[in-house]
């Protein structure tokens, strides 16, 4: 690390330790707490504006409420699009220097970093008491996605996931449908994603390429392990990798389990079982690559349903689909006909249903119920659907977290926590399957995980807790109340 970094970090640290324990003046605005009049605008920083980021931070300018104000990325490369669309908007690099500098002229930080740096930066933006919008999964791992929840309750601002499919109409469907008792009482779902669409179970590159200009490759690692910049792991392929990204698993379930969650409002999973690919070479040796997911994947988790039975939700990636129901034809699509090879399958002591990933194209099953429908329409609709999951988070910024966290259709506690915690539990059911002991065995493999929620344990696999928590690079703060 550079003398500069260092400087940064330092400074950032002890300025926060500062703010924590000084009084100082701030503007209503930024509290947040209902004294903005509705005529005003939320000011917004944007920290990752590339790719997804340069998308979110567009959706908030044009709901109309909002200014873009501050930029902030790692890759001028990638950052060169949104300073180009928002030029009055002032740029920085480091995160921790937006923050240290700017805190009392912005309301709000739209994070949309890789998934290792998505709680760091939301939870040190939350105890300068900003609104925060995150992009899914919410953290990387379990302990960063509850301490977020615990921010947002200690801190009082308004919170949102990205995972804006869920503010489809499709999502209400469902479960208005599964209210109404036309599938009975669910016992299980089924999940699938064609994902990865990106290289996974491999090992890292042995060529050390330079870095490239504009790209400040410290500050992209972050909180993860130093390593020498690897070609094609920026700005996309880094999901691919257990250090920065969470596999299929990761960047799909938010959009396709969500709607489950949506539909039975399940909180934390009793126990975990996976299995997932291994890699062959040539000569018929097992490859081993614990430092990347697997190339596909089957996690099956178990929830304590309302009723006091247990629900079954099964989860397979890699192309890997659960078996047709029978109710389909022949040449039906199963799952969603938007995103072929995506899909939840809802099955009930009645009957089925089914949607596709974000709860697109939501259909009971047989297709032929669908005829004449009418189900009485308890929850409203959000204007726009995906379009207004940007829109309802900065009118609930706007409004105030008294009013706004009400507003919000993917808020950090109640929905967020607990569907990226289960989330992120089905990773480290995977990791722990790959978990190599001393003597060369693989002792996490045909066992069931048993989860304590309430502790964040595995309370029969030791090996697996050290997935719960990792550790971030020297240098980087943790995160501490």
């Amino acid at each position: 690390m550079d003398q500069k970094n260092r400087n940064s970090r330092r400074k950032f640290i002890r300025n926060s330790a500062l703010a924590g324990g000084a009084f100082f003046i701030v503007p209503r605005h930024v509290l947040g707490r209902g004294y903005v009049a509705p005529s005003d605008k939320l000011i917004i920083a944007g920290v990752g504006v590339g790719g997804k980021g340069s998308g979110d931070i567009s959706m908030f300018h044009k709901s109309g409420n909002a200014e873009i104000a501050f930029l902030c990325d790692v890759d001028d490369r990638q950052a060169a699009g949104s300073r180009k669309r928002f030029p009055n908007a002032k740029y920085y690099k480091d995160w921790r220097e937006l923050l240290d500098k700017e805190s009392k002229h912005f309301d709000a930080v739209s994070v949309s970093t890789p998934d290792h740096t998505h709680a760091i930066v939301a939870f040190h933006a939350m105890q300068l008491k900003k609104h925060v919008y995150v992009q899914k999964p919410l953290t990387h791992d379990i302990w960063e996605s509850r301490m977020l929840g615990d921010a947002a309750k200690r801190y009082k601002v308004v919170t949102q996931m990205g995972d804006q499919g869920s503010s489809n109409d499709g999502v209400r469907d469902l479960k208005e449908w599964y209210e109404a008792g036309l599938i009975g009482d669910i016992e299980s779902i089924h999940c699938w994603t064609n994902r990865p669409v990106w290289p996974q179970g491999i090992a890292w590159p042995t060529e050390k390429p330079a870095v490239p200009e504009g790209l400040d490759w410290d500050l992209w690692l972050g909180t993860a392990p130093y390593r020498d910049y690897a070609d094609n792991v920026v700005p996309f392929n880094w999901r691919g990798w257990w250090d920065y990204g969470t596999g299929a698993l990761g960047d799909m379930a938010c959009h396709i389990v969500g709607p489950v969650f949506k539909v039975l409002g399940l909180g934390f999973p009793t126990e975990v079982t996976c299995s997932n690919s291994t890699i062959y070479t040539g000569n018929f040796k097992q490859g081993f690559f614990p430092d990347s997911p697997p190339v596909s994947s089957s996690v099956h988790f178990k929830y304590k349903g309302k009723n006091g039975k247990n629900i079954k939700l099964h989860w397979m990636d890699g192309g890997i689909q659960p078996e047709r129901p029978d109710e389909l034809g022949p040449n039906d699509i199963m799952g969603g006909k938007g995103d072929v090879g995506n899909g939840a399958l809802f099955v009930g002591t009645k009957g089925k249903m089914m949607c596709g990933v974000y709860g697109q194209d939501p259909t009971l099953l047989p297709l032929s119920k669908m005829n004449g429908l009418k189900v009485a329409k308890k929850y409203p609709r959000i204007p726009g659907g995906a379009d207004g999951h940007y829109k309802q988070w900065v009118d609930a910024c706007i409004a105030g977290y008294e009013k706004g966290s009400k507003m919000v259709d993917s808020p950090f506690i109640g929905y967020a926590v607990p569907l990226t915690e289960s989330i992120l539990m089905g990773n480290l059911a995977i990791r722990s399957f790959n978990f190599k002991d001393a003597q060369g065995k693989f002792p996490g493999r045909g066992i069931t995980l048993q989860w304590d929620g309430d502790n964040m344990k595995v309370t029969n696999f030791e090996p697996a807790n050290q997935y719960v928590k990792r550790t971030y690079r020297e240098g980087w703060p943790d995160l501490k109340f």
